[in-house]
């Protein structure tokens, strides 16, 4: 794997973690009733429900690849235009946030599992990551290496993203409360998940 194919991983990870799906909203959620405390624990379940739904997606990826190269590349192309769906969906999601407060007391252990419980057993997270990361896969480099490395990678990023939102949402509420920011974030970050479906689909036809 090069290092380009690796930042270029690293980038798009973070432009989709950055996105405010149905984790981040629980994440939210616990920080605006709770504060700050909620940042680890919650941190920690997303970063282990990431995991369990990549590794079973990274499994099915690696049957696909080895089966069939022409399946692997309609996959890829499948996966681009999901990458366009989501942008465009994002960018016409306007400027709200639905993340109530949770004001009821549970132990950081519970607010571990229920994070946990949204990100892994989520149908939408085995079939973003079956979509996304054949767009980074080498077919001629070994897929163990490289699972180990972009899977890292996405839980290290993963744990930040969550962590930081948390202390956002508990330090700075007004923020993730101003639709004009949520709708130029939100903005933003569609039109990169376009280009880069766009990009995916370029370089597939330039082969």
């Amino acid at each position: 794997m090069s290092f380009e194919n690796w930042a270029a991983f690293a980038a798009a990870s973070t432009i989709l973690l950055i996105i405010p799906g149905p984790t981040i909203l629980l994440v939210v959620s616990y920080a605006l009733g709770q504060g700050w405390r909620t940042a680890l624990p919650m941190a920690v379940g997303v970063a282990l429900g990431d995991f369990t739904a990549m590794t079973l997606s990274m499994l099915g990826i690696g049957a696909l690849l080895a089966a069939s190269a022409g399946v692997f590349t309609i996959l890829k192309l499948i996966g681009a235009g999901y990458l366009i769906y989501l942008g465009v969906k994002l960018f016409r999601a306007g400027g709200t946030l639905k993340a109530e407060p949770r004001t009821d007391a549970v132990s950081s252990a519970k607010m571990m599992a229920h994070a946990w419980l949204v990100t892994a057993l989520n149908p939408k997270s085995i079939t973003f990551f079956v979509a996304f990361l054949p767009q980074f896969l080498d077919r001629h480099a070994d897929f163990w290496t490289q699972m180990l490395i972009f899977e890292t990678t996405f839980l290290a990023l993963a744990f930040a993203n969550a962590f930081g939102y948390a202390l956002i949402a508990a330090r700075a509420r007004d923020v993730v409360r101003n639709p004009k920011a949520i709708r130029i974030f939100n903005r933003t970050g569609g039109t990169l998940l376009v280009g880069a479906g766009i990009a995916t689909v370029a370089m597939r036809s330039g082969n």
